[in-house]
C-alpha cells in the first residue's frame, strides 16, 4: 500500500483541531463523547485523513467503553499495530496503514469470532452508509 506523507502543518490545515490531536498527536477523544459510539448505520467506516476503508458496521458492536468498538478490520492490511507503554500501561495502539493515523487500541477482550476489541476514536472515522 503507497502511504501518504504529509507534515504535520498540512495535516493541521485539513483536519479540525480534535482531528488532529487524536489522529495525528495520538491523543483520545473523551468516552461516550464521539458521535459513533452508539451508531447502528449500516455501512462502512473510512480513516477521516485519508479515506482508506477501515471497518464494517457489520463488525461493529456495543462494548460499553465509550467508544466504537469492532471485532475486526475490513482487511488485515487496513492497520498497523504497534506496542504502546505509555500511561503505565501495555497496550496495542493500531494506526492507518496508508497515512500512519492514530486509531485507537486493540484488546483481546472482544467477542466471537474473533475475540478482539477494536477500540476507536469516532473522531479518527467518516461512516459512508450502504
Amino acid at each position: 500500500m503507497e502511504k501518504i506523507e504529509k507534515t504535520l502543518e498540512e495535516w493541521k490545515a485539513m483536519l479540525d483541531p480534535e482531528q488532529y490531536n487524536v489522529c495525528r498527536l495520538s491523543a483520545t477523544e473523551r468516552p461516550f463523547t464521539g458521535k459513533y459510539n452508539t451508531t447502528k448505520t449500516d455501512g462502512v467506516y473510512h480513516c477521516i485523513c485519508c479515506e482508506l476503508p477501515l471497518f464494517d458496521s457489520k463488525a461493529k458492536f456495543d462494548s460499553g467503553c465509550g467508544w466504537p468498538s469492532f471485532y475486526e478490520p475490513i482487511a488485515e492490511a487496513a492497520m498497523t499495530e504497534i506496542r504502546d507503554m505509555s500511561h503505565g500501561m501495555i497496550r496495542t495502539e493500531v494506526k492507518c496503514a496508508k497515512c500512519d493515523a492514530h486509531l485507537g487500541h486493540v484488546f483481546p477482550d472482544g467477542p466471537k469470532p474473533t475475540g478482539l476489541r477494536y477500540c476507536i476514536n469516532s473522531v479518527c472515522l467518516n461512516l459512508e452508509p450502504r
